[in-house]
């Protein structure tokens, strides 16, 4: 065979490869954020099995347009003061759509990402605006508002949205004005942010709204 023809086979044959690899991330299957899913799992931890992560922070650099319909399942792990802090929840797109009284209604309990409830943990005890939050695992609600929402640390994480949340089990609810962001974040994305000794962000961007909640380690 030609050295040419030879060349020319290989780089058809990479080019193929190329092409069901990203069609195997687009679809969410075949790529490394995906766990294996054993019938030995509970429902709860194949809801929180990581899904679509390198997609989903792709489509926020801007790499690739957004074109998959589903939610992303992320994961936000960061350190304030000795406490790890990990989010596990569902990340949706904006995608052209109306989010804010849209897709979200104000003035209503929203489980502030998609599908499974929002996870938190804490490793360590913390503080939030002067109240003490034992380690362990928590549900995050909000409330959006078109000026204020409420933030919402709830003792029961494993409800799919908020169809089954109670606010006798609300640990902690705190008032906050939404940050307007001059750029838009497509997938909806948290992020734990250290700010001093000790003290520290847990943040959720989505559209063009950012939300700031200060913790403090004790």
């Amino acid at each position: 065979m030609k050295p040419v023809v030879f060349s020319f086979l290989i780089l058809v044959s990479i080019l193929a490869v190329s092409c069901q690899s990203t069609e195997k991330d687009q679809n969410g299957a075949g790529t490394s954020d995906n766990l294996d899913e054993s019938d030995s799992l509970s429902q709860l931890e194949r809801e929180h099995l990581l899904y679509m992560e390198t997609y989903a922070d792709s489509v926020n650099m801007g790499y690739l347009a957004d074109t998959f319909k589903g939610s992303a399942r992320r994961e936000a792990i960061g350190t304030i003061g000795d406490a790890q802090i990990t989010v596990n929840y569902g990340s949706p797109g904006v995608r052209g759509r109306v989010i804010w009284n849209g897709l979200v209604s104000y003035d209503q309990v929203w489980v502030t990402g998609s599908h499974w409830a929002t996870a938190v943990h804490f490793s360590e005890e913390v503080r939030i605006q002067q109240q003490s939050i034992p380690p362990g695992w928590y549900g995050f609600f909000t409330i959006p508002g078109r000026e204020k929402w409420t933030l919402i640390l709830n003792k029961t994480y494993d409800q799919h949205l908020a169809e089954a949340y109670d606010p006798e089990e609300d640990l902690l609810r705190i008032e906050t004005s939404p940050i307007i962001l001059a750029d838009t974040v497509q997938r909806l994305t948290y992020a734990i942010e250290p700010t001093g000794d000790g003290e520290g962000i847990l943040s959720m961007s989505w559209d063009k709204i950012r939300l700031e909640l200060p913790i403090e380690d004790i």
